[in-house]
């Protein structure tokens, strides 16, 4: 049976029942999850982790695609109401939507918000679905030395993205992939770095990493914040101004705004989805950035334009599609979410690779046709029958938040594991995290350097072995060239042009 025969089928298989509950309430657990200032779609798909040991693949997968792209869209919930973003990728878009609702219209800045997000993510979905066969071809093309580039490639990305902490990037990074070395080596049946404990010996899992780096941590660092920002009261009486026929954008704004500024929006979104580690506030940023390049007098970004928030929306949830190909591919997360996605697929006994669309297509084809329905169906259908209720989600009382989740995030840690230790490895992590994140370090390249570090030190070492401790064949074989040549691109594009552009402005003043 061919890919596009499997999509078909996985048509049929998200509208069963027992599926189509697990899509449904997987995008209400993302739009909760998204709308929540600090509660992000990570944090979602991290406490479900555990459930995937209890449930099928097919249906754990369904659900973590709609809730990728729930907590993507509704993170402009917050963002155009009360100038919180509720994810991330959701800052640009709050530049422009809450000028709107302070000026009258935040019912039509979400409508905006909406329409942004159900195009950029169906867009994303059905490009992802059109060229994954593409995309497994041209992957059986990287052999062993390629593979090693393309990991250090994607580590150099997820370095330079951080743009002003890249010394602290690079650092966390590295004591990443140094916590993945603990355990048995990649090649060998030898214990490293075990320091005589029985427990060390079977490695750190990726469980209670995932749930301390960011469920943890998040929650320490919403609890020293206090949760701050508008009341309940507040956020209550915003939501009662708001009218179901207000959300639904006027025909006339749409035209400005333009089928063009949507497509090219989206693809955008799409194109840096492909690139390891960027996510989807560095989409938005690109798109908004485009868009101001056009603005017009009439419609100047960052003065309540709506098509800042729709580029934004188009960008940020466009990019959930690209994500899921450097995943499946390659095992490198596009972003943290699918970095959290890998590790469902891990755990179900599903290795990334080119030869996943033909030996495991029934299980990845429903989890696309669940990412483009969340996109195409639910984004739309839950504004309009949510959109005035979205706001008081955040008016729960954070203590009695912030309490139920911790306890489901170390619970879930031992459900996964059976591990005590692994358990308390959770919540150490957490801790470790936490003091990480008050210092400036960016956590997210930690967990992403444990989850290539592996990969990197295996290719690493059989392409030397293949040399004979040769390191030219790096640079004598066409693939891994590719990377290495792409890598330099982007460290001048991202590291030594804006230094240079710091420089000169400076010695200028």
């Amino acid at each position: 049976m061919d890919f596009a025969n499997h999509l078909i089928v996985g048509v049929f298989q998200v509208l069963e029942p027992y599926n189509l509950a697990f899509l449904i309430g997987g995008f209400l657990i993302g739009t909760f999850f998204g709308s929540v200032p600090g509660l992000t779609s990570v944090l979602a798909v991290a406490l479900l982790l555990p459930m995937t040991y209890s449930i099928d693949v097919v249906p754990a997968l369904i659900m973590c695609a709609s809730i990728f792209m729930a907590g993507m869209y509704s993170g402009s919930i917050t963002a155009v109401t009360i100038n919180i973003p509720g994810a991330p990728s959701s800052m640009m878009t709050a530049l422009d939507g809450n000028k709107l609702m302070r000026k009258g219209h935040g019912a039509n800045a979400l409508g905006h918000a909406a329409l942004g997000s159900m195009i950029g993510g169906t867009i994303g979905a059905l490009l992802l679905i059109a060229l994954m066969p593409m995309a497994a071809e041209l992957t059986l093309l990287i052999r062993t030395t390629g593979k090693f580039a393309l990991v250090m490639f994607a580590l150099i990305v997820i370095v330079l993205v951080q743009r002003e902490d890249v010394p602290k990037a690079v650092l966390t990074t590295v004591l990443g992939m140094m916590i993945a070395t603990i355990g048995i080596d990649v090649m060998q049946p030898v214990p490293r770095f075990h320091y005589g404990t029985g427990t060390l010996v079977e490695g750190i899992d990726m469980m209670p990493v995932i749930i301390g780096v960011f469920a943890l941590a998040e929650l320490m660092v919403q609890m020293r914040t206090g949760g701050d920002g508008p009341s309940g009261e507040e956020m209550r009486r915003a939501a009662r101004s708001m009218k179901r026929r207000d959300l639904v954008p006027k025909l006339a704004e749409v035209r400005q705004i333009g089928l063009w500024g949507y497509l090219k929006a989206s693809l955008t979104g799409y194109g840096i989805g492909l690139l390891p580690g960027v996510g989807g506030s560095m989409a938005a940023f690109v798109a908004y950035a485009d868009a101001k390049r056009s603005e017009r007098p009439d419609d100047i970004l960052g003065e309540g334009s709506r098509r800042g928030v729709a580029v934004s929306e188009a960008a940020n949830n466009g990019m959930c599609g690209g994500a899921f190909v450097p995943m499946l591919m390659f095992g490198i997360p596009g972003d943290p979410t699918t970095a959290i996605v890998l590790g469902v697929l891990v755990i179900n006994g599903i290795q990334p690779g080119a030869k996943l669309v033909e030996t495991q297509a029934d299980m990845i084809a429903p989890m696309f046709i669940s990412l483009l329905f969340s996109a195409m169906f639910l984004i739309p259908l839950t504004l309009y029958l949510l959109g005035p209720l979205f706001i008081r989600i955040v008016s729960i009382p954070r203590g009695i938040l912030y309490a139920g989740i911790a306890v489901m995030a170390l619970m879930g840690s031992y459900v996964a594991t059976i591990s005590v230790f692994q358990m308390a490895l959770a919540a150490i992590f957490g801790l470790f995290a936490y003091f990480l994140r008050r210092q400036g370090y960016p956590v997210v390249s930690l967990l992403l350097g444990f989850i290539l570090g592996p990969d990197l030190e295996l290719y690493l070492r059989r392409s030397l072995s293949l040399s004979d401790g040769d390191p030219t064949i790096f640079l004598t074989n066409m693939d891994s060239l590719f990377f290495i040549i792409l890598s330099g691109i982007f460290i001048y594009l991202m590291g030594i042009l804006p230094w240079l552009k710091k420089k000169k402005s400076l010695a200028q003043t």
